[in-house]
């Protein structure tokens, strides 16, 4: 860090720690950041909570101060597309009224199909959820998108309030810190945390895979979006020292990337993993795959192919607009030996090939860790191939939730048990009315992201068909609380919730709203793990030890 950006950082503090401690926190009042001075408002519906949005956290253009987000790191366009983010440091006065550009993304929704919803088997209630999950159908686009939101309380109960910094999902092709599912004025309204958010480059434009450039650009919008945290949270009322990552899918196996590539420095204090880690299979491609990608597509612009000078494919993708990069993914896809998926590249830096002996030899960061996925994760994508009017076997699936998400979860509790790291593993399955996505007879429970309204208490924001039940708001707060109490204090605060710390063998694993009971019930985690090719053997070690 040089000298002037250390200088910088320094005077945001003081000034924050002023800010703070010098009168009483006003609801919306301006916060000094490195960005700039952060202007806020009360949050929509929760007048107590400050809300700002689209904080710039590289450095951004100047029209942009017309958002509401922080911005965090220079936009990456023009020379710094499929660059590392660039920290940016500002001094003009940030009006944070409402959200920023999304990063550009690949739904992969049948919009039109999903208009006839009845006659799939989806509910009204499920068209709408999936539409405000995945639809992302009022958001505008940009490769300006680098920016984080905050929500804080800091007027009230502790002075250092724990951080709560969410990952969204979306298979690295697509999501954005703006979908209503993600809001965190009510967890900041109700538990007494700062949540924040922050956008990350998506698809080839996260995870190009061309050869001489860095290919795991999203996970590095991550970190650097963490160090603005680090950096500024002092000034919201926030603990630099309680950082904990939480999200899901993608978002989650990014926070399971984050806990073994930032070991020498982690910043953050505690991971939260649902649904997704690095153990999850088809995370991570290999540079040889990536780079078949990445060509295929430059092939498709008419920048040309593997034969080409390296430098010369990238200065001509660089020149397109990021529609016409995006929209040639598709086509890309039918070139032989390609896919239209991009995402994390092994480049053993900050993802790697060896996880496994990673977990063994204890290459990980130490730090407390709850996991857990969904106990039937198809049933989000069984409406969306049903549009589409593809069907599979009951027998595929079961499979497909066995090895990408038990499975995995699987591993990911054991190697924290390996090392010794406090660790603790859920499974939801809760099916309330207002979150069938289809219909009774074929709805087999908790699908893949509906633990998220969940914890966040956004259930109503996401749909307005089926108001939700007494017992769904008593496992709201359950859950709320433990993931919010696990923030407060990772290493002691679930044990003091009543969580036992994970064991592959005992009655570890804690079933959340297993017939939509509103108690938590503990069960041994052999009941699910049974067959899981690497499990029988690492229990077996850990029994001997």
């Amino acid at each position: 860090m040089s000298e002037i950006m250390k200088f910088t950082r320094m005077l945001a503090v003081c000034a924050s720690a002023a800010t703070i401690g010098a009168v009483p926190f006003r609801v919306g009042q301006t916060v000094h950041t490195t960005s700039g001075s952060i202007q806020g408002h009360a949050a929509p519906g929760v007048s107590d909570v400050s809300e700002y949005l689209s904080i710039p956290f590289v450095e951004f253009p100047r029209s942009y101060i017309k958002f509401l987000t922080l911005p965090q790191a220079k936009p990456p366009v023009g020379d710094l597309r499929w660059e590392p983010p660039q920290p940016f440091n500002g001094t003009s006065q940030i009006n944070a009224e409402k959200f920023g550009a999304s990063c550009p993304a690949h739904t992969g929704i049948n919009m039109a199909a999903l208009g006839n919803y009845s006659q799939y088997g989806i509910t009204p209630q499920g068209a709408e959820i999936i539409v405000s999950f995945l639809g992302q159908t009022t958001d505008v686009f940009s490769e300006d998108c680098l920016t984080l939101n905050v929500w804080a309380k800091p007027q009230t109960r502790e002075d250092k309030k724990a951080v709560m910094f969410w990952v969204y999902g979306g298979s690295y092709s697509s999501g954005g810190s703006d979908i209503p599912a993600y809001n965190g004025k009510y967890l900041a309204d109700q538990e007494d945390v700062i949540v924040v958010s922050a956008n990350y480059r998506l698809n080839i434009f996260g995870f190009p895979g061309g050869p001489t450039i860095s290919n795991n650009l999203g996970l590095l919008d991550q970190r650097r979006a963490i160090e603005w945290v680090r950096d500024n949270i002092e000034g919201f009322g926030g603990d630099p020292n309680r950082i904990t990552m939480f999200g899901e899918s993608a978002g989650g196996s990014s926070v399971d990337y984050y806990s073994y590539a930032w070991t020498s420095d982690p910043i953050v204090a505690g991971f939260i993993a649902e649904s997704g880690t690095v153990f999850s299979p088809d995370t991570q491609a290999s540079a040889a795959s990536s780079a078949t990608n990445w060509y295929a597509v430059s092939q498709t612009l008419g920048c040309g192919d593997a034969s080409g000078d390296p430098a010369s494919v990238l200065s001509c993708m660089r020149s397109k607009s990021w529609q016409d990069v995006l929209n040639a993914i598709p086509a890309a896809s039918k070139i032989p030996g390609a896919s239209a998926s991009f995402g994390p590249t092994i480049d053993n830096i900050i993802v790697f090939s060896d996880y496994i002996s990673r977990s063994v030899n204890g290459n990980l960061i130490k730090r407390p860790m709850m996991i857990g996925n969904n106990n039937w994760e198809p049933g989000l994508f069984q409406p969306m191939l049903a549009v589409e009017n593809i069907t599979l076997p009951s027998s595929t699936w079961a499979f497909l939730m066995f090895s990408l998400f038990t499975c995995p979860t699987s591993y990911r509790a054991l190697a924290g048990q390996v090392n010794k790291v406090p660790t603790w593993r859920y499974r939801y399955f809760g099916n309330f009315p207002n979150m069938q996505l289809s219909t009774p007879s074929e709805n087999q429970g908790a699908w893949h992201g509906s633990e998220i309204p969940m914890v966040f208490g956004t259930d109503m924001d996401i749909q307005d068909k089926v108001a939700r039940t007494a017992e769904e708001e008593i496992m709201s707060t359950y859950m709320r609380k433990a993931w919010t109490t696990f923030a407060k204090d990772p290493v002691n605060g679930l044990v003091q919730y009543g969580f036992p710390e994970y064991n592959a063998n005992g009655n570890t694993l804690i079933q959340l709203a297993i017939n939509n009971e509103t108690s938590p019930n503990p069960t041994n985690p052999a009941q699910y793990d049974t067959g899981c090719p690497i499990v029988t053997a690492l229990v077996d070690l850990l029994t001997a030890l």
